[in-house]
């Protein structure tokens, strides 16, 4: 039976994340996924509940600070290096022999960031697009580029 070189297309956003393989249907399909635990939580519950005071001097007037970062922000940050410390993870366990990142610009960014040397030099291709509402079976033209189809031998 013909085989994919193991490749591992990685379908992510800030918040959710798909591992994707070839099979030998031709199709994608996806092994695992992941969420992040804080992706859906009020500001409120990721920080402080309101941002502190300060005053001018001369006036007893108090306005509000406005936080330094987002917690949002934050999570989807720390959310994009776990699934990097995943990817070097499954690289040691040699789960796959060729990588493609499907991300929006800036957790791609992230990711790749995080990624070890040895992971990194597997990666074959990027994508900065967030596809990870698309359907396994809609993913084909996005990736087509990178993983090709099994060609089976006439019998």
């Amino acid at each position: 039976m013909p085989q994919h070189s193991k490749i591992l297309l990685v379908i992510a956003d800030g918040e959710h994340v798909r591992f994707v393989r070839p099979d030998a249907d031709n199709g994608l399909h996806s092994d695992a996924s992941l969420d992040s635990f804080s992706a859906h939580q009020r500001s409120a519950e990721l920080g402080s509940d309101r941002p502190g005071a300060s005053f001018h001097s001369g006036s007893s007037v108090h306005h509000a600070l406005a936080p330094r970062h987002d917690p949002h922000l934050l999570e989807k940050e720390k959310f994009a290096r776990a699934v990097a410390a995943h990817l070097n993870d499954a690289d040691v366990g040699k789960t796959f022999d060729e990588l493609v990142i499907v991300a929006p610009p800036h957790t791609l960014n992230v990711i790749r960031g995080e990624l070890r040397a040895e992971t990194a030099a597997k990666l074959v291709g990027v994508l900065q697009k967030d596809l990870v509402k698309t359907p396994d079976d809609a993913l084909w033209p996005h990736v087509s580029t990178w993983v090709r189809p099994v060609h089976r031998a006439a019998l």
